[in-house]
């Protein structure tokens, strides 16, 4: 059985391009029994840069209830807090000390804003060590990223490879499991979607926030009677990628027979969003409304994650002899 492990930044209500892009895969990568699954709120690398109390702790929240509604099973996976699980900030220390200054400086999540170093703590400098902790504490052996992250996944590799050398059999040296069908979904604006750029859909809003989000999806100035061309349509992408086949040629065929405007579009995408997640966003509001319930299965998740986090930790402070 292989340990597959995959982190969550917790930065606010996962968006439609997170649902599409990471969490439905991981979900279903964590539904084939060949895979024990660890999945975790990243809230330690949140603190970077957030620093409000209730905005962490809803963050934390939003995003383990968007996981739970879709049917993540904690059951047979493992599903915690970054933050309950203390051993990591120790095993972090340790591999700090055998991450070079250069590695990190030319770590993307630091030199994307090396120009503007009066806003970098240490927390974001060292977060690739984190990130390296995170993932050798449980003996993961496949972590799924995207390109972006890819080189975050060696950065670990690098480090965990220096510290066998010296402390044989630490760690268990992960591999990237790189998903080259990983959809990138437009936002309202056509760019990725991305909350940087405010050009989310979030499908857990009630329907009259959620059709108002819908219907600001950016298009061309084609009139109702003109014939139009789906592919250039960001509606038309987004519903392409959310409805059947049948349903999605019905909708080109109207775009191309004219006499069929964007706002009947965007009403449609609005509708099928409303039906084809009805079921996840009653039971997202469900759990928001009743965090107790997201609070015992992060605390049972933790226990368990603790018990894979006590072992590894042990059998390093022996190999380093503490």
């Amino acid at each position: 059985m292989a340990r597959v492990l995959t982190g969550i930044q917790s930065t606010g209500v996962p968006h439609l391009g997170n649902l599409l892009g990471a969490i439905i895969p991981a979900i279903k990568m964590s539904q084939d029994s060949e895979n024990e699954s660890l999945f975790f709120i990243a809230d330690l690398h949140s603190f970077t840069t957030i620093r409000d109390k209730k905005t962490l702790e809803h963050n934390t929240y939003a995003t383990a209830a968007a996981w739970l509604a879709f049917g993540f099973d904690t059951k047979n996976n493992l599903f915690y807090r970054q933050s309950d699980v203390t051993q990591v900030c120790e095993l972090s220390w340790y591999l700090n000390c055998f991450t070079p200054f250069p590695m990190l400086a030319n770590a993307h999540s630091f030199k994307d804003k090396s120009d503007r170093l009066s806003q970098v703590n240490s927390g974001l400098f060292t977060y690739p060590v984190l990130m390296a902790a995170d993932i050798l504490l449980y003996d993961a052996e496949f972590v799924p990223v995207g390109k972006d992250q890819i080189q975050h996944l060696e950065i670990t590799r690098d480090i965990a490879g220096a510290f066998n050398h010296i402390y044989k059999d630490s760690f268990v040296i992960p591999e990237a499991k790189v998903d080259e069908k990983v959809m990138t979904i437009p936002g309202t604006d056509g760019q990725k979607m991305s909350k940087s750029y405010n050009n989310i859909i979030n499908i857990f809003l009630d329907d009259k926030k959620l059709r108002k989000q819908i219907m600001s999806i950016q298009t061309d100035s084609l009139g109702l009677e003109d014939k139009k061309d789906p592919s250039n349509c960001n509606v038309f992408k987004i519903y392409q990628l959310l409805a059947s086949e049948e349903d999605s040629n019905k909708m080109e065929e109207k775009y191309k027979a004219g006499n069929y405007g964007y706002g009947h579009a965007k009403q449609e995408l609005f509708e099928l969003i409303c039906n084809k997640f009805s079921s996840q966003r009653e039971r997202y509001n469900h759990l928001m409304s009743n965090t107790d319930i997201i609070e015992e299965e992060l605390i049972e998740g933790a226990k368990k994650a603790t018990l894979i986090a006590d072992k590894v930790l042990k059998r390093v402070r022996n190999n380093i002899g503490y």
